[in-house]
């Protein structure tokens, strides 16, 4: 029969086409019986327009009585002719033996589910009946149902994505916390996340899971095999020759997970997502589903749409019946029956709701705009008539928040594609009050809300779906591929903006709705508390190992987008016509700010154990009491943290970036939005914009509670239509403080974007940098490859070259893959218009609060984490957000002040922060263009010298390093190589921190000073010793290799610091007392040694090589030249003034003259090619150090010989000798202790310890012999 084409929980459409196509296919007489032949007399359209309508055989309706139809007569039709047809027609009913269900006393109807007393471990519900999650480090169960006959199946949603094995099981099967289904015999599971199968044994098997995905488990037991499905994709058979089992003793579904694992089992309770042929659900189709179904294909023949017409097609069937006239009766007549079905069978609703109903509305509904928002209308006036809607739509919108989370991305389908026709669906069905109150009503609001916003990310296999074609910078692909990619993108991206937009719609609806319950509330509660409660769930999410609970990571970037796109772009479906014209985002508004101080000052559960920046609240309320400061309001005007010169803000003419990148994308933009308003559907479901026309216009002084008191409806019906309560009036009920405080704030959305990037969106742009630093080292490797093969080989290189050439491929195909969609799905224009603004908010914040310690200590530390991330990702943003050298000039030359003002402020307690604040400056000071804006910035010239000579210490000399690296650089010898001064040096704060250097006292500069001495000294030991342990064991390991790198480079960037130091400021070695020179020269002379006659150069050369660096910068002269330098500094400051120490006498002084001549010497003779220039100011300065060498000779051997004579005239040291370093006279007294020692090394001592040599007692002064 025709009908039994019709396949439940499908599009109807096809259904529809066998019945016209049986009208016309006259000859064919047992299609015909469905249509009957027409009858021309009026006084009988009626009757045969009925039969057409319920697929009844021709004159089965007899003559109605008047002529007129209503709804009792149309049910009797129901319960009469067309009951009895679908029972012929549905007669054969299917076999099921092979199984059977355990329900443990429990009466029918039969349900299959999870054996509790199988279970082991801890496993909870999170939502009914088979959501589940495991709460301890293993948990299993076994399902009640035993098979041992068939073919069956059943599937699993994983919520996340993690190690789980699912499978199949017999009744001995042994479940342990530390093993389960899969680690016995007789039990199969496959696993995603270790991508294996599992049978006592792992072995390779299938594709790696992620969240979202649907995984069929498949047992045919007629052929002895099991087999596992991806969304609806086979992955091969896993397991064959399985042992055959008798009744009762047979296969049960069985499932395994590790701790915070989540995954949903259907069973067969609702119609599989990806049903595989020839294999049964477990749980048995409630025995009405077809009957159900059949009525609603008969309810969407009545309806008039342009596709299928019923108009058109009774017209030209000659039946003249009004589509008007017997749509209210019948409508009425099949929902009726169909209600009373559903409460016949407790099971039906949920099966038909999931199934055959979502069909049904998505079908009437369109999947792809334009939408069919008017024909729908007319269905849903019609089945919310009756007061047990509610038990289907109930599980309508569970059935829609699970498609969201299981959709998939089909390049195909684009750009409506993915969770989007369930958005879109959703979001029309939940403008009806009585479904959003049903919703919200629910227990599992929120859970369904998370899968609302979820999309289902993608691995490996759906990113070669996605993008079949690759094409990158300089690959040597196809022409063809780069267009090819550019449209894939284009597409991906249209799907991207199009969910993403569905999602904001139903944010919108949530927020503006007011659920009536007492006390009144107000619009945003509801959102607030999902909000909340949400970042409740996820404070653990950005630890290392997450806890139980934690929400999948694609809701929290969903939300993160919505909440960003709301503050950034403005609240368009807000406001009316005339108030859009003025509308401006909040983070775009300038003028006057404010903040609330209680989102910082309150304790507030969901950010309970949040760190400030003092540290926990507990601790930092005993210092700083909050009771006075909660309900303050902090105010300022935009900007006025930043010099006059640099001030740029939203009411200067001189706009932020963030609004200048719009402009040169305006055009464009508009061009989209012409082609999408002629696609647009017509009333309520016309699309939103992406983009506010209006970031760049003058500042509103609108807010974000106003917007939603002006117009909480977000469709073109009129409040009474949309059925929501206008806020304006319950205006008068409330107070206005009571109103601002209780309506949802722009600052209250802004604190928990800030989160949401912290635990979320920064983890994905942490990734996203990972693929794209990957591909750009997989790419140099395949072209160095590329160019070994064309220089010709022989053929077993050839051989090993292809193979690694093909490696190589696939790892940048894969990374350009991963790199497209992150910029896909994370870098459009206008969220890193949004992320600007938010950055140039956010560091006017902390400034501002930073005048108030009371205030700062209690700042939450993601504020400024989320900041500095936040800004880097814009900065490193590929394709580049704006040109960098306007990144920092137009807008944030604030970021700044702040990070050179804060990166040693003690009020931070938690110094990783500390530390991010200078590497910040470390890496912004690589770039000419960066470092313009710190020399143009008052607060960096005025802190950041001395601050960072502070901040030399155990913990963060590597980055203060680098940044005197490059504050300092071209002031080396090694410099000569570029002709003298480097584009990228700063004179300004060359002098700056020269300056700093002899003010203060020379405290600040005496305490650098042995920092630095002490750590180079540390560096260079290390590299020794971890060269000499590779050459030793005459290897060289991958590890050591890279250790050996870093350091060497340490301490090359140490001695080149060393050397700026002695060329800016020689006095702090040449003038008052001798320590420094001292200490210098003793460092020099161990360089030297370790340098040249340690190790063996090619093993030293070997440890330093790596792959892809030149050989000039691993040489020994990266550190020698410093060595140089510091040398020939302090010649030409002692030249100019004949009173300072005496350079050459303390070399000629030392104990060890071989070492001193052959260092030196080795100096003079080493290769500098790859360090320095062949010029005249080369050979010149290499002339100075020939002559120093030569004076050093000179003096060495005047030295020796009365050393010698009183070496043998003397035979037992003078007790007045020092006997610490044996070489001057003991001098000076410790007090109290009275221990004596030579001056010289007293004071070295005491600059790391300020304790005794000789008996560890405190000492309090040195006395010198000379001073009374």
């Amino acid at each position: 029969m025709a009908e039994d084409n019709l396949r439940v929980g499908g599009m109807m459409s096809s259904g529809l086409a066998v019945l016209l196509n049986a009208e016309d296919a006259k000859d064919n007489s047992s299609r015909t019986r469905i249509v009957p032949h027409f009858d021309c007399s009026v006084h009988r359209s009626l009757e045969r327009t009925i039969e057409y309508v319920f697929g009844l055989p021709e004159k089965s309706v007899g003559p109605l009585d008047g002529g007129k139809v209503d709804s009792s007569l149309v049910r009797a039709v129901i319960k009469n002719q067309f009951s009895k047809l679908h029972c012929e027609l549905n007669a054969k009913v299917s076999q099921r033996e092979g199984i059977s269900v355990v329900n443990h006393g429990a009466g029918p109807p039969v349900v299959v589910g999870l054996d509790e007393y199988s279970k082991c471990g801890e496993i909870r519900v999170v939502k009914p009946p088979l959501v589940l999650e495991s709460l301890a480090l293993f948990s299993s169960a076994r399902a009640n149902a035993c098979i041992w006959k068939g073919k069956w199946m059943y599937e699993v949603a994983l919520e996340t994505s993690g190690i789980q094995q699912l499978g199949w099981a017999t009744i001995a099967c042994p479940f342990t916390d530390q093993k389960g289904v899969g680690d016995a015999d007789d039990s199969y599971a496959f696993d995603g996340r270790r991508v294996s199968k599992w049978n006592n044994e792992s072995e390779p098997y299938g594709q790696s899971w992620v969240a979202g995905d649907v995984i069929g488990c498949c047992i045919d037991l007629n052929c002895d095999e099991i087999s596992f499905y991806r969304n609806g994709v086979s992955l091969g058979v896993a397991f064959s020759g399985i042992r055959k089992l008798g009744p009762g003793f047979g296969y049960y579904p069985a499932i395994s997970l590790s701790q915070g694992e989540r995954c949903e089992l259907n069973f067969g309770a609702y119609p599989f997502k990806y049903p595989v042929e020839g294999f049964q659900p477990l749980q048995e189709a409630p025995h009405r589903s077809s009957f159900a179904a059949e009525l609603l294909r008969c309810f969407s023949r009545l309806l008039d749409r342009p596709d299928r017409s019923l108009a058109d097609t009774l017209s030209r069937l000659r039946r003249f019946a009004s589509v008007e006239e017997l749509f209210s009766p019948v409508s009425r007549a099949i929902c009726d029956e169909f209600y009373y079905i559903l409460e016949q069978d407790s099971l039906l609703p949920e099966y038909l709701g999931r199934g055959a109903f979502l069909s049904f509305l998505l079908e009437i509904f369109r999947t792809q705009a334009p939408h069919d928002c008017s024909s729908l209308d007319r269905v849903l006036d019609v089945l919310l008539a009756s007061p047990l809607s509610h038990l289907i739509f109930a599980h309508v919108i569970n059935a829609l928040a699970f498609s969201c989370k299981t959709a998939t991305l089909t390049l195909t389908e684009c750009p409506y594609s993915g969770p989007y026709p369930y958005l879109a669906l959703a979001c029309h069905l939940l403008r009806r009050e009585e479904l959003m109150v049903l919703w919200c009503r629910s227990l599992h609001f929120e859970f369904l809300f998370e899968g609302f916003l979820s999309c289902r990310s993608s691995n490996k296999h759906d990113l070669q779906q996605l993008m079949p074609v690759v094409w990158w910078a300089g690959s040597s692909e196809d022409i063809s591929h780069e267009s090819s990619m550019g449209f894939t993108i284009s597409a991906l991206s249209e799907a991207i903006n199009k969910i993403e937009e569905k999602q904001r719609n139903l944010c919108l609806l949530v927020i503006q709705f007011i659920p009536p319950i007492s006390p009144p509330q107000l619009p945003g509660s509801a959102f607030r508390g999902f909000l909340q409660n949400l970042l409740l769930k996820n404070r653990g999410a950005d630890r290392n190992l997450a806890p139980s609970g934690v929400t999948r990571n694609s809701v929290l970037v969903s939300l993160f987008s919505v909440i960003l796109h709301f503050l950034s772009e403005g609240f368009e479906m807000l406001k009316s016509s005339e108030a859009v014209r003025h509308n401006v985002g909040f983070l775009h508004r300038g003028g006057q700010q404010k903040f609330p101080l209680s989102l910082f000052l309150k304790n507030d559960p969901h950010r309970s154990d949040i760190t400030r920046l003092g540290g926990l609240f507990s601790h930092i309320s005993k210092s700083y009491p909050t009771d006075d400061q909660e309900e303050e309001i902090m105010r300022w005007e935009e900007g006025c943290m930043d010099d006059e010169h640099n001030r740029v803000t939203h009411k200067t003419e001189q706009k932020p970036c963030c609004c200048i990148a719009y402009d040169t994308d305006l055009t464009k933009s508009l061009k989209d939005r012409g082609k999408n308003t002629a696609k647009s559907s017509r009333g309520q479901c016309s699309s939103i914009p992406e983009r506010s026309s209006h970031v760049t216009a003058e500042c509103s002084g609108g807010s974000f509670s106003e917007e939603i008191e002006d117009k909480p409806s977000t469709s073109n019906q009129s409040d009474p239509d949309f059925g929501y309560r206008p806020v304006r009036f319950m205006r008068t009920s409330l107070q206005e403080s009571r109103i601002s405080s209780a309506i949802l704030s722009e600052e209250e959305l802004l604190d928990s974007l800030l989160l949401l990037y912290h635990i979320a969106v920064a983890p994905n742009f942490k990734q996203a940098s990972y693929y794209m630093s990957q591909q750009s080292q997989s790419v140099s490797l395949l072209e160095e490859t590329d160019k070994q093969i064309r220089e010709g080989a022989s053929s077993d290189q050839l051989k090993r070259l292809k193979e690694a050439r093909k490696g190589y491929k696939e790892e940048v195909m894969e990374c350009v893959r991963h790199s497209a969609w992150f910029r896909i799905s994370l870098f459009s224009r206008w969220k890193q218009r949004g992320m600007y603004a938010l950055c140039m908010w956010v560091v006017q914040l902390l400034l501002i609060l930073s005048k108030m310690d009371s205030v700062f200590v209690y700042i939450p530390e993601f504020y400024l984490e989320s900041l500095v991330d936040c800004f880097h990702v814009l900065r490193k943003s590929d394709p580049p957000f704006v040109p960098s050298t306007t990144f920092i000039k137009q807008g944030l030359s604030s970021f700044i002040t702040f990070v050179v003002t804060h990166f040693n402020d003690s009020r931070i307690s938690n110094t990783d922060l500390r530390d991010l604040l200078l590497q910040s400056i470390s890496v912004l000071v690589q770039y000419k263009e960066y470092m313009e804006a710190f020399e143009n910035n008052e607060a960096a010239t005025r802190h950041m010298p001395a601050a960072l000579l502070s901040a030399f210490d155990n913990r963060s000399w590597i980055p203060v390093t680098n940044i005197f690296l490059r504050l300092c650089k071209g002031s080396g010898f090694s410099t000569l190589k570029n002709g003298g001064e480097s584009s990228f040096s700063s004179t300004v704060f060359q002098a700056l921190l020269r300056d700093a250097c002899i003010n203060n006292d020379g405290e600040l500069l005496s305490t650098f000073l042995n920092r630095l001495f002490n750590t180079l000294s540390w560096t260079i030991t290390e590299f020794s010793v971890s060269v000499r342990d590779m050459q030793e064991k005459y290897q060289v390991m991958e590890f050591q290799q890279r250790k050996c790198c870093v350091i060497f480079e340490l301490s090359s960037n140490l001695a080149r610091v060393l050397e700026f130091c002695t060329y800016a400021i020689p006095q702090a070695f040449l003038s008052g007392t001798d320590t420094n020179l001292r200490r210098l020269t003793e460092l020099i002379l161990f360089i030297l040694n370790h340098m040249t006659s340690a190790v063996d150069d090619d093993f030293f050369d070997l440890s330093l090589r790596r792959q892809g660096q030149p050989s000039e910068k691993l040489s020994r002269g990266i550190l020698l030249a410093p060595l140089v330098g510091i040398i020939l500094n302090l010649l030409e400051a002692s030249e100019e003034d004949s009173k300072q120490h005496d350079v050459v006498g303390l070399f000629a002084s030392m104990d060890c003259p071989d070492t001193v001549y052959c260092g030196f010497q080795y100096l003079l003779e080493y290769n500098w090619d790859g360090c320095v220039s062949g010029d005249d100011a080369y050979v010149k300065k290499l002339g100075q150090l020939a002559s120093f060498l030569n004076h050093l000779v000179n003096r060495t051997s005047s030295s020796q010989e009365p050393a010698r004579i009183e070496e043998s005239y003397t035979t037992d040291l003078d007790d007045n000798t020092c006997c610490i370093c044996y070489a001057g006279d003991a001098n000076a007294m410790l007090v109290p202790c009275s221990h004596r020692s030579c001056y010289g090394c007293i004071t070295r001592h005491l600059l790391n310890c300020q304790r005794c040599f000789f008996c560890n007692a405190t000492v309090i002064d040195v006395i010198r012999d000379n001073e009374d």
